[in-house]
């Protein structure tokens, strides 16, 4: 386990919404082997559960050195403009931004302000793959899941925000720009710097991990984003359960208590609500010697963090027609790209949801 004491003051700034994305802090920091803390901005949302982890993960970024400054950035109406009232000057002092969500309005806004040349972006999923690419065509910001849709009054309104977010992003003359991801990177902007996340801190701190004879299943928000609809996710999960004798389902935290209720009944799953992101969970174990998954992040990341231990990776694609009426006309194109590029991970048919 590694300890290292921070003394580094606010010459890295890192801004994090998500507990993954926090993880990935913490695995950027740890790949730099620097000695030096940095200080961890966390704009803190307003879900329950994205909150319990974020507490938990910034316990642990304290043990590492790190110094976590704790924003209640969507805690009322004038709340956006206390935190970042209160950032400002350590936005205009600071060398470098770390960041993990740059199509966030709140993280977008903050990169008006700094004058900072050396800016990373760290892993925030299958999100990083879309930021990648668009950022190398020189489009717009927009999240996967809603591309396709037309702008509105709220996107026209934070348009000239986002156009200099974007070329804050963009390298040239003396800024840099790294991106530290453990997933697939195809078309790389002039300029960007691809750093590889092995999730070698993860494996440092946690683990190996005990391993069941059963099969895991893990969660997805996608009915939560509108991509898929709701009764065809719970006949797939059914479905995929009963075929691999899976008895627990890992909840993402986005996902909804109503629908893990349905889940729970409707399959006899043991449903977990992880206190930690779940490269985390599975490194600490116990966990399933094989895990099953949809199309997500965790087909990329848990491998590289179960690395060693034996544990099979397997990955159920989606359907098309468990898409709902209102995902983007990119969403099966783009699902079936988080499959096909992941490695090291058996890859299943979709199962029967009727």
């Amino acid at each position: 386990m590694s300890r290292r004491a921070g003394n580094a003051g606010h010459s890295t700034l890192a801004f994090v919404e998500s507990p993954v994305q926090l993880l990935n802090v913490l695995e950027w920091a740890h790949a730099r082997a620097s000695g030096a803390g940095l200080t961890l901005v966390v704009l803190s949302p307003t879900d329950p559960m994205t909150r319990g982890q974020l507490r938990r993960m910034a316990e642990l970024a304290r043990e590492e050195g790190h110094t976590v400054r704790w924003e209640e950035a969507r805690g009322g109406a004038t709340a956006p403009f206390r935190t970042i009232g209160g950032l400002a000057a350590l936005l205009r002092g600071a060398e470098r931004i770390v960041l993990g969500d740059p199509f966030s309005r709140y993280v977008q806004f903050l990169l008006t302000i700094t004058g900072a040349h050396d800016l990373v972006v760290v892993d925030d999923g299958t999100a990083t793959m879309e930021f990648v690419a668009q950022l190398a065509r020189g489009e717009r910001l927009v999240r996967w899941h809603r591309k396709g849709g037309r702008p509105g009054p709220r996107d026209l309104l934070f348009a000239p925000v986002s156009t200099v977010a974007r070329r804050r992003l963009t390298p040239g003359g003396r800024r840099s720009v790294e991106v530290f991801s453990s997933m697939p990177v195809e078309e790389t902007p002039p300029g960007v710097t691809v750093t590889a996340n092995a999730f070698a801190w993860t494996r440092d701190r946690f683990g190996p991990p005990r391993i069941t004879k059963g099969a895991d299943l893990v969660g997805t928000s996608l009915v939560e984003t509108g991509v898929v609809d709701g009764d065809r996710y719970l006949d797939a999960v059914r479905a995929l359960a009963a075929a691999h004798g899976a008895t627990r389902y890992f909840a993402h935290r986005r996902e909804s208590a109503e629908k893990l209720h349905r889940l729970a009944v409707g399959t006899g799953l043991e449903v977990v609500r992880p206190d930690l992101p779940l490269e985390l969970i599975a490194r600490r174990g116990p966990i399933g010697r094989t895990v099953l998954s949809f199309p997500s992040t965790v087909v990329h990341t848990l491998p590289l963090a179960l690395a060693g231990t034996g544990v099979r990776v397997a990955v159920c694609d989606i359907d098309p027609a468990w898409l709902t009426a209102h995902a983007s006309h990119r969403a099966q194109g783009f699902l079936s790209g988080v499959t096909g590029t992941a490695r090291d991970v058996h890859r299943l048919p979709a199962v029967s949801a009727v």
